[in-house]
């Protein structure tokens, strides 16, 4: 199996129901480590650029107002197949889709309120971890 890494961010909902540390002992107790983490309030700029793949979305300003309504922690996340876990762990978009047990069902209030982010592949993944934390060593897998 791949050692990867992935981003993860815990969304202002998450971030505000003071459950970060829920979140991160299932990351860890499924093993996968915290390699880089910070917390921080978006600028609408900066969730604007990180999102910019939905900008032609009709949800993308409901999106970019939703992430910078709050701090939230920015984390990267390395183990065995990494991207893969981490989708599994948070579960569906849609937390009433989503598994019991997951990060979703268990702590997001709606779609749009769904408490996680996860890099959905490789390259995303690169290039969003380049995006949070520029100059860090990335790779996928070895």
């Amino acid at each position: 199996m791949a050692i990867e890494r992935t981003l993860s961010i815990i969304k202002p909902d998450a971030v505000a129901k003071n459950v970060i540390g829920k979140i991160y002992s299932r990351f860890e107790t499924n093993g996968l480590k915290i390699v880089a983490s910070k917390m921080a309030w978006l600028s609408a700029q900066e969730a604007g650029q990180f999102y910019a793949v939905h900008k032609e979305r009709p949800f993308f300003k409901d999106l970019v107002d939703f992430m910078i309504s709050g701090p939230v922690m920015i984390q990267v996340l390395e183990g065995e197949n990494a991207i893969a876990k981490n989708r599994e762990l948070m579960g569906a978009t849609d937390p009433k889709k989503a598994d019991p047990g997951t990060i979703r069902a268990d702590f997001a209030e709606s779609i749009d309120a769904n408490a996680v982010h996860g890099s959905d592949g490789a390259d995303t993944a690169a290039v969003e971890i380049g995006f949070f934390f520029p100059g860090m060593n990335v790779f996928s897998g070895r």
